[in-house]
């Protein structure tokens, strides 16, 4: 899948994008590998929605076995496309290391894999997983942002819209879910306990250091946020004294 989306968005953008054959070859590259990350992060984004928010599998009422437990063939299968989603970007990074992201994205990449790896063999907290992976919906926001700074686009419109869209979209999907799933996992760290030491363990560190590198991030994100107004404000200023 990661291949074909590639080999996509290369043609596609070669023939509609003038921008796109003005790039050096690493941007190219980089260019064609946000395209793949863009496609898993919605598939990811909306399958976990959707069986976390919308379907019976982890309401509590609706089955008898514990939440820990409780797993789908959905899940399943979205946990081995996400471990083959992040272990082709991550062979990427390391082929064009440290163009195409640099440690914190190797940290980010192996702790997926191992935590998702982890639910899939064990079949354990998958909902957990699940609302890890659902904070892929802020990848589509990055990956415009890099793709309007490439083609020169900084100072339209589309550029602000999409940072603050996606300051709006860290703040709900990569800082208030982690403060959700946190209290849900203390809530029910009866069952946490009932699981195998490793996988306790993981369930306690994993979020943890996703939820450090999250808020890390957040600050940079708002940083930027605040300059871009700060420029806009003061490019207005000089144009009323030009006027």
């Amino acid at each position: 899948m990661c291949g074909a989306v590639y080999e996509m968005t290369r043609k596609v953008s070669s023939r509609c994008f003038k921008c796109y054959n003005l790039l050096n070859n690493t941007q190219k590259v980089e260019w064609n590998n946000r395209g793949f990350s863009t496609l898993h992060a919605l598939v990811a984004a909306a399958v976990s929605f959707y069986l976390v928010m919308i379907s019976e599998l982890f309401n509590e009422d609706a089955h008898n076995s514990i939440i820990i437990d409780r797993k789908s063939w959905l899940s399943d299968s979205m946990f081995g496309v996400s471990i083959g989603y992040f272990l082709t970007d991550l062979t990427m990074i390391l082929l064009y290391f440290p163009s195409l992201g640099g440690k914190k994205y190797l940290l980010h990449h192996g702790i997926s894999m191992y935590a998702i790896g982890l639910a899939l063999l064990s079949g354990k907290a998958h909902m957990s997983i699940l609302m890890v992976l659902f904070t892929e919906v802020t990848t589509p926001f990055v990956n415009l942002r890099w793709y309007l700074d490439v083609a020169g686009q900084k100072t339209c419109n589309l550029y602000l819209y999409n940072g603050v869209a996606l300051f709006v979209g860290w703040l709900i999907a990569r800082i208030i879910l982690f403060i959700y799933m946190f209290t849900h996992m203390y809530f029910h760290l009866d069952q946490a306990r009932s699981i195998f030491t490793l996988g306790f363990y993981s369930m306690v560190a994993v979020p943890s250091v996703v939820a450090v590198m999250n808020v890390f991030w957040f600050w940079k994100i708002l940083k930027g946020i605040v300059n871009t107004f700060s420029r806009r404000k003061h490019s207005h200023s000089e144009n009323g004294k030009t006027d």
